[in-house]
Formats: structure tokens, C-alpha cells, sequence
């Protein structure tokens, strides 16, 4: 037994290793890391080393135990004064756009495919999702208008809780113990019963983190991740969305002034790698390379019925009451990444034995690895085509020091792009409010700490030091000095996103 575990341990730190070793590398090609984890998955599976694994039941169990980390994180890193002005359509888009999209790929699987119509509404249900981990890890290396990005994270966040109702609701074998009616209520219930458990543990926790003194800095990022998983078991035991609680908790939480909120952050992150790699390599296990050849065609009729035609009409019908640009909708369209959640929700039926779920379980392993290499290497191509890009948008850079915790501050790189009017000001000129200030300047590889008189050139990159009380102040008036000059406001110029 003790050799057995050996062995395991060998090969997990292994597979660990090379999977933080093929970021660097996924990174340079312009590929997802996912992909890479997906293919040791297989590299050590029945067709590689010769592993055997078919249990869809564990895999949907960790599977869900890796969501929860993922989507934690990413309520604990969004930023509510950008979340908030895109909320309702990110709502929209999670509910009304995801029943859009099912009936959308529902109909087309029904008459391409000739599946029956429950059948064919559960590939739209599985695949209606974006995935988090995907949005998450692709658009944060872009620079892109905050609350764009925003808008996606936030729409990827919360539609893995309806989606999941829709597909369990599916998956059950035999006629719907409700009718059609009662069962919309019951999501409408468990959707907006899990925002209110996540909404009371994530005030509940911010305020104990506050005023609670542990002994050590360690423990504070420990007992956030029980916040998160204290949501999702409430929700669960509520009868109520799980995921949305976590979600909730999370933004609840990661926008709240806490000790050692840098160090929270920075473990969250890890620990959601280290979710994404176990769930993808587990993925990558689970599926039978010798079966995957035969779902190519379904697998592309499926992702085309998706991505050209059920993700932009959805997000046409949820955007336009919003008054998005067409240019912005555009993007949203084609930035509705998938990766690991179709997967996981395609685990669902496999594991109630619904007939069926195998050959969909590899339908949707092969179009997540076709789209997600399609849309995920083109996603910057695409921005800067219909100009939604943003160079000179300020980034924030996690750092754990004790000063800039103790002022409650933030530090933010900024670059002054080409075409952008910051360059010729000096920095007396950008009038930054106080509480703000430039703090280092890094131009042709030297850096140096600038005065007021320094002037910007194109190509600078910034440092500033912001305390959370004006940080988006800052940041407002440093994108109208950008677009307008140091006279922005003599031009009515107040820095307010677009699009």
C-alpha cells in the first residue's frame, strides 16, 4: 500500500511540475494553459501510460470542488466599482442569453444531428456555459476597458449556477416530476436564494476578518476559502445555487479593506491553479482518445451552431437593452470562451447514466479543444479589429508590503501607449487627486523617480500609488488627460469608460 501511494505521489509532483512549467511555455505560443493540462490528461491515460480511469461520478464530484475555487477566486479579484455598472447585463447574459443559447444549439443538434429534442436541449444546456477559468486567465493579459472585461468575468461567473440547474434537470432520467412552469420558479428561487446566502456570509465574513486578531498572517487566507466553500455549502443544503453563493461571497469579500488582503489574494490564486490543473488533467484522464475520432463532425456541427450563431443572437438579445455598441457586443460574442466547465457539466449525465451522455461527453471534450484554440488565439486579433482595445488602461499589480496595507493603498502600472495625449504633460499637470501619486517612471529601461516637471513620452510606463479612497478617481482622470490632454476638462472630458 505505502509503494502504491510512493508512486502516486511521484507522478502527481510530476504532473504538477511540468503542468507550472507549461504555463511559460502556453504562454509564449499564445495557447491556454488548459489545453496543455488536457493533454497530460490523455498523455497518461488509457492511451499513454496506461492509466485506467472511467469514473465520471469522483470526476464530477472534484470537478464541482475545483469550480468552487475557480469561481471564488474570481469574485475575490473583481473589483465592484467596475462589476457594478455591468451587472445587469451580466445577469442578462448568464440567464436570459444562456436560455437563448440552449435553444439555439437545441434546435440545430435536433435537426443536424436528428437527436431527440431532450437530447439535443442537453448539448445546449452542457455547452451554454463560458467558463470561468478560460475568461479569467485569457482576458486579464489584454489590455481591454475595465468594465468590458468585467462584463465577461462577471457573466462567466454567476452562468455556471443556472446552467448547472438546467442540465441536472435534463439529465434526470424519466418525465419531470413539475411542470414546465414550476420548474422555471424553482431556478428563479435557487438563483436568487444562493445571492442572498452568499450576499449574508460574504458581509458576515468581511466583518469577523476585520475585527477578528489571528495569531497568524497565514490563517486569513485559510479562513476566506472557508468563507467561500461555508457559501456553497449553505446554498447547497438550501436547496438553493451553490456556485452563485460562492460568487457572491467572493465579491462580498475581495472588495472589502482586510488584513493582509494581498496575501488572501495571492493564495486564492494559487490554489485556483492548482484547482484548473487537477481538473483539467483529471478531464484529460477521463476521455477515451480512441473514441474521439468519430465525434469530429458532431463535435463541429455543435461548435459552429454555438459560437456563430447561439452566442451572438444571445448576446444581441441581453446587451441592446443596455445600449451596448455594437463593436463591444461583437467581442462579448466571440469572448464567450469555453473550457473546462462544458466538460464537467457533461460529467453530469454520464454519471446519472442518461443515454446518451458518453458520446456527449466526447462531443464536447473534442469542440472545447477545436474553439478553444480558435477563439482563445484570436481574442487580441478580434479586439483590435473592432477597437475595443485600451493600451493606456491602468493595471493593478498585486505586491505584499506592510506600508502601502497599512494606508490602505493600491499600486498601479500604467503605460502611455502611442496616440495617447499623455505624452508632452508633466506630471504637475496630470492633477491627480491626493492620495495619489507618480512614483517611478521606467523609460528606454531606466527608471527613475520623476518631479513635477517631468515630462511623459510615449512609451513611458508608470508606477502610481493610490490609496482605495481615490484610486478610481485616479484612474478616471489619468484616461481623460490620455484622450483629451491636460485641458480634458475644458473639453468636457471626465475619463468615464466606453463601450
Amino acid at each position: 500500500m505505502s509503494e502504491q501511494l510512493n508512486l502516486a505521489l511521484l507522478l502527481g509532483a510530476g504532473v504538477l511540475l511540468v503542468a507550472v512549467a507549461a504555463v511559460r511555455l502556453s504562454t509564449r505560443l499564445g495557447l491556454p494553459s488548459l489545453l496543455v493540462y488536457l493533454a497530460l490528461g490523455l498523455l497518461i491515460g488509457e492511451s499513454g501510460l496506461g492509466i485506467q480511469f472511467e469514473d465520471a461520478t469522483l470526476t464530477r464530484t472534484l470537478g464541482f470542488a475545483a469550480l468552487i475555487v475557480i469561481i471564488a477566486e474570481g469574485g475575490l479579484t473583481a473589483r465592484w466599482s467596475t462589476l457594478r455598472p455591468v451587472l445587469g447585463v451580466s445577469l442578462t447574459l448568464a440567464t436570459v442569453g444562456v436560455a437563448v443559447s440552449i435553444a439555439v444549439v437545441g434546435v440545430a443538434v435536433h435537426l443536424l444531428l436528428g437527436l431527440d429534442w431532450r437530447l439535443a436541449l442537453l448539448y445546449g444546456a452542457v455547452v451554454s456555459s463560458t467558463d470561468a477559468a478560460a475568461v479569467f486567465a485569457t482576458l486579464r493579459k489584454l489590455r481591454l476597458p475595465a468594465r468590458l472585461v468585467a462584463a465577461v468575468e462577471a457573466e462567466s461567473g454567476i452562468n455556471d449556477a443556472p446552467v448547472v440547474l438546467v442540465v441536472v434537470l435534463l439529465a434526470t432520467v424519466g418525465p419531470f416530476a413539475h411542470p414546465w412552469w414550476l420548474e422555471v420558479l424553482l431556478i428563479f428561487y435557487e438563483l436568487v436564494v444562493g445571492a442572498a446566502i452568499g450576499l449574508v456570509v460574504g458581509m458576515g465574513g468581511r466583518w469577523v476578518l476585520r475585527r477578528a486578531a489571528l495569531p497568524s498572517s497565514g490563517l486569513y487566507p485559510i479562513a476566506v476559502v472557508g468563507l467561500t466553500a461555508l457559501a456553497y455549502a449553505a446554498g447547497a443544503v438550501a436547496h438553493a445555487s451553490g456556485f452563485l453563493a460562492v460568487y457572491t461571497a467572493g465579491v462580498m469579500i475581495g472588495n472589502a479593506r482586510l488584513p493582509h488582503r494581498q496575501a488572501i489574494l495571492g493564495f486564492a490564486d494559487g490554489l485556483a491553479w492548482v484547482a484548473q490543473i487537477g481538473l483539467f488533467v483529471l478531464l484529460g484522464l477521463l476521455a477515451s482518445p480512441g473514441r474521439l475520432d468519430d465525434v469530429l463532425v458532431p463535435a463541429l456541427v455543435v461548435g459552429v451552431a454555438l459560437v456563430f450563431f447561439a452566442r451572438p443572437l444571445s448576446v444581441f438579445i441581453s446587451a441592446t437593452p443596455f445600449q451596448v455598441p455594437l463593436r463591444a457586443q461583437a467581442f462579448l460574442a466571440w469572448a464567450g470562451l469555453r473550457g473546462a466547465v462544458p466538460v464537467v457539466l457533461a460529467t453530469i449525465p454520464l454519471s446519472l447514466g442518461y443515454p446518451g451522455a458518453s458520446r456527449l461527453f466526447d462531443v464536447v471534450f473534442v469542440l472545447v479543444l477545436i474553439f478553444t484554440v480558435l477563439q482563445a488565439t484570436t481574442i487580441a486579433p478580434v479586439a483590435r479589429a473592432l477597437k475595443v482595445t485600451a493600451p493606456g488602461e491602468a493595471a493593478e499589480l498585486r505586491v505584499e508590503t506592510a506600508p502601502l496595507e497599512r494606508m490602505g493603498a493600491d499600486l498601479l502600472q500604467l503605460e502611455v501607449p502611442p496616440g495617447s495625449k499623455l505624452a508632452g504633460v508633466h506630471l504637475d499637470e496630470l492633477r491627480l487627486p491626493v492620495g495619489a501619486s507618480v512614483t517611478l517612471v521606467l523609460r528606454d529601461g531606466q527608471g527613475f523617480v520623476p518631479g513635477p516637471d517631468t515630462r511623459l513620452k510615449t512609451g513611458d510606463s508608470m508606477l502610481i500609488v493610490a490609496t482605495a479612497a481615490v484610486r478610481d478617481a485616479a484612474e478616471r482622470r489619468l484616461r481623460a488627460v490620455s484622450r483629451r490632454g491636460r485641458l480634458a476638462r475644458w473639453f468636457a472630458e471626465y475619463g468615464e469608460e466606453r463601450g
